[in-house]
C-alpha cells in the first residue's frame, strides 16, 4: 500500500502578511496606546470636539476681513490638522520610546529575531495612522459644518503626508537625544508651543504681520497649514511650502538617525 505526500498549502499573501512579526508588533503597539486614555483624549477627542464646536457657532462660518476673506472655521480647520500629527509625534512617540529605552526593551529586542528598528517603524506607522484617520474625521466634521472640501485632493494628500513625515522626524530627533522620559516629555512640550504658534493658533497667519509670517512660512507647520489652505482652495501647494516639509523630513530624519541609541 502506497500513500501519496500532499503537498503543504502555502498561506495566502494576506494571512503571511498579517502573521509577520512586523505585523504583529504593531498589532500590539497599537492595543497599548488604545489602552492609554490619556493620549487617547488629547490626540483625538480634544481636536475633533475643537472642531465640532467651530462648525456649530454660527459666527465662525462667515468670512471676515480679518482673516483674509476665510472664515475662522475654514482658517482654524487646517491648524487643528497639524495639531494632531505634532500632538502625536512630538509629545506622544518620543515618551514611549525613551521609556522603552528606560526600561531595557529596546536592547532586550536585539537579542531577538525582531530588531529594534522595527519597533520604530511601527511606531511611526501608528501614529501616522492615526493622525490621518483624526484629521479625516475633523474634514468630513468640517465640510458638514461648512467648511468647503479640498477642491485639490492631490495636493492636499501630499501636504500632509509631509507635514506627517515632518512631525515624525523631529519627533525621531528629540527622542535621539533625550536620555530619558522625564526630558523627553520637557522637551516636547519646548518644541510644541512654538510650533503651534507659528502654525496660527493664537495669531491666525492672515492676522501675522510680515516679520512673523515670514518666520512663519519656514516653520514646518506654518508651511503645513499654507500647503492646506492652497489645496483646500483648490491650487496646488506652494512649491516653498512643500520644500520645508520635506526639507525639515529629511534632516531631522537623518540627525535622529545619526544620534539615536538603542540603550
Amino acid at each position: 500500500m502506497t500513500t501519496t505526500a500532499v503537498p503543504p498549502v502555502a498561506p495566502s499573501p494576506a494571512r503571511a502578511a498579517a502573521r509577520s512579526p512586523f505585523w504583529l508588533l504593531t498589532r500590539i503597539e497599537g492595543l497599548l496606546f488604545l489602552r492609554s486614555a490619556g493620549a487617547v483624549l488629547w490626540t483625538a477627542l480634544v481636536p475633533v470636539a475643537a472642531v465640532v464646536v467651530l462648525g456649530v457657532v454660527p459666527a465662525t462660518r462667515h468670512p471676515s476681513r480679518s482673516f483674509g476673506g476665510l472664515s475662522p472655521l475654514q482658517v482654524y480647520v487646517p491648524i487643528v490638522m497639524m495639531y494632531v500629527f505634532l500632538m502625536a509625534a512630538v509629545n506622544l512617540l518620543p515618551a514611549v520610546l525613551t521609556g522603552y529605552r528606560e526600561k531595557g526593551v529596546l536592547r532586550r529586542l536585539s537579542t531577538t529575531p525582531v530588531p529594534p528598528s522595527r519597533l520604530l517603524a511601527a511606531q511611526g506607522l501608528i501614529y501616522l495612522g492615526l493622525g490621518v484617520i483624526i484629521d479625516v474625521v475633523i474634514l468630513l466634521i468640517a465640510t458638514v459644518g461648512g467648511a468647503p472640501a479640498p477642491r485639490q485632493f492631490a495636493g492636499f494628500v501630499v501636504s500632509l503626508l509631509l507635514v506627517a513625515a515632518a512631525t515624525l522626524g523631529i519627533g525621531m530627533l528629540i527622542t535621539a537625544v533625550a536620555p530619558n522620559e522625564r526630558i523627553a516629555n520637557g522637551l516636547g512640550l519646548i518644541v510644541f508651543f512654538p510650533l503651534m504658534f507659528f502654525a496660527g493658533l493664537w495669531i491666525p497667519r492672515p492676522t501675522m504681520n510680515p516679520v512673523l509670517r515670514t518666520i512663519s512660512d519656514y516653520s514646518p507647520l506654518g508651511a503645513g497649514v499654507r500647503a492646506v489652505q492652497a489645496s483646500i482652495a483648490g491650487q496646488w501647494p506652494p512649491t516653498a511650502a512643500l520644500l520645508v516639509l520635506a526639507g525639515y523630513a529629511v534632516l531631522c530624519g537623518a540627525a535622529a538617525a545619526r544620534l539615536f541609541r538603542w540603550e
